[in-house]
């Protein structure tokens, strides 16, 4: 009996401990030890149905939008439109509509010229200057003539919201005026507050912010997975925070009341604080707006959006500008400017639509800003979501291993019904925005995992083929084929595939300076690295020959974005010899290089070799093609080089092609490439040199030298030292040399392996 009670005991012990797992996990992630992104994507998935699911989808009739739309711009003209029309616009709105504030989602940022008047300046200041009356005449056409001082005087002392945005390049490039800012340092109890930071902007001209004192940015903030879900209400530029277009079209319509910041503390904190809000004073009361630790709100969204979305009534301004709306029937309502033209690029990704237009995220926020209510995420969510994630999971543990299965699906249904309930409610309730998806999947896990506890057995194909492929492939991927042991053998079979060929260089160097067990550790240190890299991204290790990898993708589990994959991995890697590169500099080590090639078709896979020693492995023209462009890629001076049939297959990433090649074994020119970066992550200043690349190799190619000689001029001043153009460039001055050669494909030939 006693025996029987130990076993009991320690069997339970052991149920509890199983069952305690996912809450480690949930808890190192939620403490950004374990990072796992695809938590925080669920999340969102969470918020943007819960966003879904309580949208009012009703008409907010204080809010009208006046739509720079296609029906404008065919009518008027294409925008930008000269600011007499602007001038008529305003005049409309204040004048005859008696609307009580308008903001612009647009930007005012070079002046005027349409009306001539500049020239008619230079004529009088020129030939005409002695022209008998042609200035008194000039003089006073001016006035009439001058759209900048129309626009600025028909918007001087009315309820009007100039609009602007903040950017960050590498020049910090600025233009234009802005506003006074909101909040400034002086404010701020000498404590930073965690904003989003620009370094420059694009503002409007002076004479507009002039006659507009009160301007507000309209830069929204994208998510990872490209989905604008929040606005910045403040923004910092040169240590002064600056204001919304939504927050300063409301502090208009209710008098201007003054910002100032509302922390956690009253008392200052050691040298920071956490900012749980924004005040808006004015005559000795105070209204909190909650922001999360950006110092942005959630976009409380009321519909799905666009003319026919149903949140905010949408006005042409075309018909505002003909003066087709009946008199004062905007009268009192806060205006929006801006645009739906698909041309003037004001559409954004949000949670409840793709393509939604700009202009109504600020009308969002504003309706929320009216109604006192807004969605946030506080600071605390990250100690609300590790409460609730103890509280079940401990629950869970202690009491999952008592009760039997039907009892037990019941425990977890519940919890995970109770922690919707409670996340729903704080969220209809009180505008909080809090984690939901860790807490969940953390219940799901935890009762699966005591469920199967000691009731898994695998069948014997399933133990197999983790044997044959267990050191081949990632574990993730033995475990998708154990599902289906029928469908994968190691008969050889013809697929379109991604190989790679990695070769590490510069440990010749290094033998030479470290000991053999030294050597053998950092070789071992670097492939684990590597190979780490290759099997995150679902890749397949052929072999390891010396200092070279060879890793293929798409077999033995069949995957459709294996080029994607592919070109991830390599990044990846050579991402990871620079970083042990910045390690040896520090040791005083040789720094190493790497070469990869990439090249995707059809290979023969399968488990091939002698009867004494045998791979899983693949062979054919495709393999050889990777292995012919990893030598490359010494010669071009990129760690990557990539062939056409890869690149066409991975449309994610910029892509800079490389040359046109024929390698030994191969008649047929290959296009050979190197991968920058995901395409989201190309700055503006490299796109532009890869544009200018392009435009060289047209040039190459049509053997205009002197193009080439001006694009390379170019290129060398975007990136000095490249390799890669100082190889044009002595080709460029070799080829010069020769005659024109109307049969020359531009391809280089590569005669050795």
């Amino acid at each position: 009996m006693r025996q029987q009670l130990s076993y009991l005991f320690r069997h339970r012990w052991r149920r509890i401990g199983i069952t305690l797992l996912p809450l480690l996990f949930a808890l190192l992630h939620v403490s950004n030890v374990l990072h796992l992104q695809v938590l925080e994507r669920l999340d969102n998935i969470i918020y943007d149905t819960r966003l879904r699911a309580t949208m009012p989808r009703t008409l907010d009739e204080r809010i009208v939008i006046i739509d720079i739309d296609e029906k404008s711009l065919a009518r008027v003209g294409q925008w930008p439109w000269g600011r007499d029309k602007m001038a008529a616009l305003s005049q409309e709105l204040f004048e005859r509509q008696q609307v009580a504030a308008v903001g612009f989602d647009v930007i005012f940022a070079e002046a005027d010229g349409s009306s001539g008047l500049s020239n008619l300046q230079r004529l009088a200041a020129g030939p005409f200057k002695g022209q008998a009356g042609f200035s008194e005449l000039l003089a006073k056409l001016a006035p009439s003539l001058d759209y900048d001082g129309l626009f600025a005087q028909s918007l001087t002392g009315r309820a009007a919201v100039l609009g602007f945005y903040l950017t960050s390049d590498r020049d910090g490039r600025t233009r234009g005026t802005l506003p006074t800012p909101a909040l400034n340092a002086d404010q701020l109890r000498g404590l930073p507050l965690r904003a989003t930071s620009w370094n420059g902007y694009g503002a409007n001209i002076d004479v507009l912010a002039q006659a507009v004192p009160v301007a507000g940015f309209f830069n929204s903030i994208t998510d990872e997975d490209g989905v604008v879900r929040s606005l910045p209400m403040l923004a910092e530029h040169g240590g002064q925070y600056y204001e919304s277009l939504a927050l300063a079209v409301y502090r208009t319509v209710m008098g201007m009341p003054e910002v100032i910041p509302g922390y956690a503390n009253r008392n200052a904190q050691g040298d920071h604080d956490t900012l749980q809000s924004i005040i808006l004073r004015q005559d000795g009361r105070s209204l909190p707006l909650p922001v999360d630790d950006r110092l942005a709100t959630l976009i409380p969204f009321r519909g799905p959006g666009d003319v026919s979305g149903g949140s905010f009534r949408y006005i042409s301004a075309s018909d505002a500008l003909e003066g087709t709306l009946p008199l004062s029937s905007l009268r009192d309502k806060v205006v929006l400017v801006g645009s739906t033209a698909p041309g003037l690029l004001d559409l954004r990704v949000t949670p409840v639509g793709r393509t939604y237009p700009g202009v109504e995220t600020h009308a969002n926020v504003l309706s929320a800003l009216l109604d006192g209510k807004n969605i946030v995420r506080p600071d605390y969510a990250i100690g609300f979501d590790a409460l609730q994630l103890l509280c079940a999971g401990i629950l869970l543990a202690v009491t999952l291993p008592l009760l039997a299965a039907g009892p037990a699906v019941a425990l977890s249904g519940s919890v995970v019904v109770v922690l919707t309930g409670i996340n729903l409610w704080l969220y209809i309730a009180h505008g909080l925005a809090l984690p939901l998806a860790t807490a969940v999947l953390m219940s799901v896990f935890a009762f699966a995992l005591n469920m199967v506890y000691g009731y898994f057995v695998e069948s014997k194909s399933k133990r197999e083929l983790a044997a044959l492929f267990g050191t081949y492939v990632p574990p993730e991927l033995v475990d998708e084929m154990v599902k289906e042991p029928e469908n994968y053998s190691m008969e050889a079979t013809s697929r379109e595939l991604t190989v790679m060929f990695c070769d590490m260089r510069g440990f010749t160097a290094m033998s030479e300076r470290m000991e053999p067990l030294q050597l053998q550790a950092l070789l071992n240190d670097v492939f684990s690295k590597l190979t780490h890299i290759i099997r995150g991204h679902r890749g397949t290790i052929d072999k390891y020959m010396g200092d070279c990898v060879m890793a293929f993708w798409g077999a033995p589990v069949s995957t459709p974005d294996h080029a994607q994959l592919a070109v991830a991995a390599a990044i990846d890697m050579a991402n990871a010899i620079a970083e042990i590169n910045e390690s040896h500099r520090q040791r005083g080590l040789p720094e190493i290089g790497v070469g990869i090639g990439l090249n995707t078709g059809t290979m023969c896979v399968g488990d091939m070799g002698s009867d004494i020693r045998r791979s899983y492995t693949v062979i054919g023209d495709a393999v050889n093609l990777g292995s012919r462009l990893e030598g490359l890629s010494k010669y071009y001076g990129t760690s990557i080089v990539v062939s056409e049939s890869t690149k066409l297959l991975a449309p994610q990433f910029a892509w800079q092609q490389l040359d046109l090649v024929r390698v030994k074994g191969k008649a047929q020119a290959v296009a050979i490439f190197w991968p920058l970066s995901k395409l989201d992550a190309v700055s503006t200043a490299e796109a532009r040199e890869l544009e200018e690349w392009g435009q060289l190799l047209t040039a190459y190619r049509a053997q205009d030298w002197a193009q080439c000689d001006d694009w390379l001029s170019r290129l060398n001043t975007a990136r000095q030292g490249s390799t890669l153009y100082d190889l044009y460039a002595s080709r460029v001055a070799l080829l010069r040399q020769q005659a024109f050669t109307t049969d020359w494909d531009g391809a280089t030939n590569f005669d050795s392996k």
